[in-house]
């Protein structure tokens, strides 16, 4: 009994543990942002011992803070600021006395993983994209700083008791998504096997199970190739007939598959028709994008363990005739059949 008792908050960690994992993948953000406003000038007149008429010496006000979003190869997702709704920089500090400007808003930096849109909210547009560690762009300028009366003494008017107000910030409601960077992106329909090809490809560890939608969210994997190079491969969660309507889970990945240079197609040997599953992914991906046509292609015809010589070259001869030039390959992710192959194919294809 003392054992049972024990083991059974382990188990229950264990579950939350995954679903907070899973959870963890944010792809999808909208935050309210606002600069800074700038500070006002100050119309302050020189007041000194045995100096009379001094006249204006108000100093300019500070700009309002800037909102920047700045690239951070270290961040994989935008959880970080799935419950950071309101993001607002600093106000500038008016202007003072003998010239002195007002302090500067305080910035804010809003970090992102490389691969985050960035559109407005109300109308749709793209504004821009972070694709660089580093790479840093202003999403919303402060308010510049008003003029001091300083500015606007002349020979007619030397003591104006006037000054500029600052300029407010901007406020603004954006949406971040986030295209996931890779060199591959795995496209199949659930249980053809991406996860499974993933696994023994990269180091990465998927959840692996015998049902439907098994992947909640892509997973990357870094395939080590010959001479200590590598490339990213990325698992798109399943895709369904329909998706690109919004069937299924499918269509909330369909822009991760935007990024990739190449889209391996992945069709399990036993599907009743392959050329015809194929038509259905690529239909798919099409309806969403028509850009994806111009994407290198490779299908994979996974499982092949289950085939001898005699099948396989009976497939080979249908496929040659119903594919008219596209390259396919046969592998086994299970028996580690044709995965060298499928390497060298997929860095060729990468680097012509």
């Amino acid at each position: 009994m003392l054992n049972a008792v024990n083991l059974k908050p382990e188990l229950e960690t264990t579950d939350k543990q995954e679903k907070m994992t899973e959870g963890n993948f944010v792809d999808y953000v909208k935050i309210y942002v606002s600069s800074g406003k700038g500070g006002k000038g100050s119309t302050h007149l020189h007041r000194e011992k045995f100096i009379e008429k001094g006249g204006p010496d108000g100093g300019d006000g500070g700009r309002g803070g800037h909102v920047y979003l700045v690239g951070n190869k270290g961040l994989w997702t935008l959880f970080h600021l799935k419950f950071a709704r309101h993001i607002k920089a600093g106000h500038g500090g008016d202007g003072g006395s003998d010239r002195s400007t007002g302090a500067d808003g305080e910035d804010k930096i809003i970090e992102v993983p490389l691969g985050t849109v960035v559109k407005d909210k109300e109308t749709g547009e793209t504004l821009f994209e972070i694709t660089e560690h580093g790479e840093k762009k202003i999403l919303a300028k402060g308010g510049k700083g008003g003029l001091g009366n300083w500015h606007f003494r002349s020979s007619t008017n030397q003591t104006p008791r006037y000054a500029q107000p600052g300029l407010p910030g901007l406020e603004m409601d954006v949406i971040l998504e986030l295209k996931v960077l890779a060199d591959v992106g795995l496209v199949g329909f659930p249980n053809a096997g991406k996860s499974t090809l993933l696994s023994v490809l990269t180091s990465a560890k998927p959840k692996i199970a015998d049902y439907p939608f098994t992947t909640l969210k892509p997973n990357l994997g870094i395939v080590a190739y010959r001479d200590f190079q590598s490339f990213v491969i990325a698992d798109i969660p399943g895709i369904i007939e329909g998706a690109a309507e919004g069937k299924g889970l499918g269509h909330y990945f369909l822009r991760h598959i935007e990024r990739n240079s190449t889209l391996l197609f992945l069709v399990p040997v036993d599907t009743p028709d392959i050329k015809a599953e194929y038509d259905i992914l690529v239909n798919e991906l099409t309806q969403y994008n028509p850009e994806m046509l111009d994407k290198e292609r490779l299908v994979v015809i996974s499982k092949c363990d289950m085939l001898d010589d005699e099948l396989k070259a009976e497939l080979k001869a249908e496929l040659d005739v119903s594919f008219k030039g596209v390259p396919y390959m046969f592998i086994s992710s299970v028996a580690q059949q044709g995965l060298t192959d499928l390497k060298d194919k997929l860095w060729k294809m990468l680097n012509e």
